[in-house]
């Protein structure tokens, strides 16, 4: 038969098993409110039954139980709930990312309003009006002059306020770099820390919870997957093992090297660093665009906030052109300038001012089209008021060539580029042999100008709706993580009654037992009393 002392044995196994689960009770209570702390839970295991199987086995009925002991402690936590919020976060990232660079452009543009560059354009148009009026009034011809200096003004602003934007983007890449980089560090020192403590036995969840809040915040950034490896040794089945993270495209595919390999940002306790590299137009060893991103000199596609950033800044297509948001705006107003400086000249040098001058330029040539908006200025011909070439042929109140040159922004590129366009007294305008040619050959200035402004609209309406969508299915994804791994007081409250009661209930089993082996001890075997 078995022990007199088994009951105690089991009572006290149930004693010290409820207490280790008060105590997990007690910490989930403290932790409700930490970042990223994933609830725990104590696996109760049943101890091995008495007598275990073998020839000289006690001759009893069958097996007694023998009590509980704790199996394990390990948190509450889904991975594919994991997977689908980092899948969320990445997208959510890159929106982010896109949304604010076109919000911050928008800004700049400032379209429409009476301070954009069409109302400045349009105001410069009413002042050759009213000059056609009244060709030898000085005031008018300064009023011109005067607005062609905000036409000037206004190219320059949205130019260099472009220009700055994206010169700060390419500083929040380089800092993205540095956090991915620094992430992958700290998840690698975790990886190095849990592959320590696993072999022993033990299950490392508050490094784990840690390791996965960095995992979620590396996936805003960049899109990555996990691969989980085992630490072995004496290792728990149940234990997560070291992180090996791999990088992956839009697709959920692993971007593979040269040997078809997964690009690994953390490899166990090994970290390849992201790093990335600079192109600049026409060699003048500026930082005009991202020519390439790289882990362990291997060359990547990027995803997540870093490709958002990147495709703001500016990147270089397999094609070997410069693309982007910032790029493509900032090349639109130099065409827009180029365009504008050569067809108002034409009509300007073909004029004739108040003292039959002829052949003045209004604004200084431009010999590029790259970087025409932030070169563009007046003549400084015309600080003469007298040389604005409001006629066309020189005779007093004749204002025809302001009226030509008040039509700029209507006429048709197509023609100007081709064939010639005749305006008011045979004033032609022919560029087709200019050198370099006009970048822009269809449309007119004016429809150029508001199309960009109706794509910017456009494109920063839908990034502004992924944003909202992404967040959205983020937070919904959050929302059944939370309800998986974070902490319920009431439910904590439950925990900590049922515990205290099995604990209570194993102390009383206690007391019955001594009382038992009391009356065994002291009140047995003694004749006659």
């Amino acid at each position: 038969m078995g022990s007199t002392f088994q009951g105690l044995e089991i009572a006290k196994r149930g004693l010290f098993t409820q207490q280790s689960a008060l105590y997990v009770t007690s910490n989930n209570i403290a932790n409700a409110n930490t970042p990223g702390y994933s609830r725990q839970r104590v696996n109760f295991v049943e101890t091995e039954p008495y007598p275990p199987a073998s020839m000289n086995r006690l001759q009893i009925p069958g097996q007694m139980g023998t009590g509980v002991e704790a199996g394990s402690i390990e948190r509450v936590r889904d991975s594919f709930l994991d997977l689908q919020y980092r899948g969320e976060n990445n997208k959510l990232g890159y929106w982010e990312a896109r949304a604010d660079a076109l919000k911050k452009m928008e800004d700049i543009m400032n379209e429409p309003s009476d301070s954009g560059l069409a109302k400045t354009m349009d105001q410069f148009w009413q002042s050759l009006q009213d000059l056609s009026v009244n060709p030898e009034n000085e005031g008018a011809r300064s009023v011109v002059r005067q607005r062609g200096q905000a036409v000037v003004d206004t190219f320059h602003y949205l130019y260099d306020s472009l220009s700055q934007i994206k010169q700060d983007l390419g500083s929040q890449i380089d800092v993205t770099i540095t956090q991915i980089n620094s992430l992958a560090q700290q998840i690698s020192q975790i990886n190095q820390q849990i592959s320590e403590i696993e072999p022993n036995g033990y299950l490392p969840n508050d490094l784990y919870d840690e390791r996965d809040r960095l995992v979620d915040q590396l996936s805003q950034l960049i899109n990555v997957r996990v691969e989980k490896v085992p630490s072995g040794g004496n290792a728990l089945k149940i234990a997560e093992g070291v992180y090996k993270i791999y990088l992956v495209d839009s697709n959920g595919n692993p971007i593979l090297d040269s040997n078809n390999k997964p690009i690994y940002l953390v490899d166990g306790s090994t970290v390849n660093t992201l790093s990335v590299s600079y192109g600049s137009i026409n060699g003048n060893n500026g930082k005009d665009f991202v020519s390439g991103v790289q882990v362990g000199g291997v060359s990547i596609s990027t995803s997540g906030k870093l490709l958002g950033l990147i495709e703001s800044f500016g990147y270089q297509d397999s094609s070997g052109n410069v693309k982007g948001i910032y790029p493509e705006m900032m090349d639109n107003l130099d065409k827009l300038a180029y365009t504008f400086v050569k067809v108002f000249n034409a009509i300007h040098e073909q004029g004739r001012g108040l003292n039959n001058t002829s052949d003045v330029k209004f604004f200084d040539d431009i010999l590029n089209v790259q970087g025409a908006a932030k070169d563009i200025k007046l003549s400084a011909a015309i600080d003469d008021l007298s040389k604005i070439a409001a006629s066309t042929d020189g005779k007093p109140g004749n204002g025809n060539n302001a009226l030509n040159l008040a039509s700029v922004g209507q006429i048709l590129l197509s023609s100007v580029s081709s064939s010639g366009v005749s305006l008011i007294d045979n004033i032609n305008v022919n560029l087709s042999n200019l050198n370099p040619p006009l970048p822009l050959t269809s449309g007119t200035i004016k429809s150029n100008y508001e199309g960009w402004i109706g794509k910017l609209g456009v494109d920063g309406q839908q990034a502004e709706r992924m944003k909202n969508n992404s967040e959205v299915l983020r937070q919904s994804v959050e929302e059944r993580r939370q309800s998986v791994s974070s902490v319920s007081l009431d439910e904590e409250m439950t925990n900590m009654i049922k515990f205290q009661h099995a604990y209570n209930a194993a102390a009383r089993q206690i007391t019955v037992i001594d009382q038992m082996l009391d009356k065994i001890i002291n009140g047995m075997g003694i004749v006659g009393r």
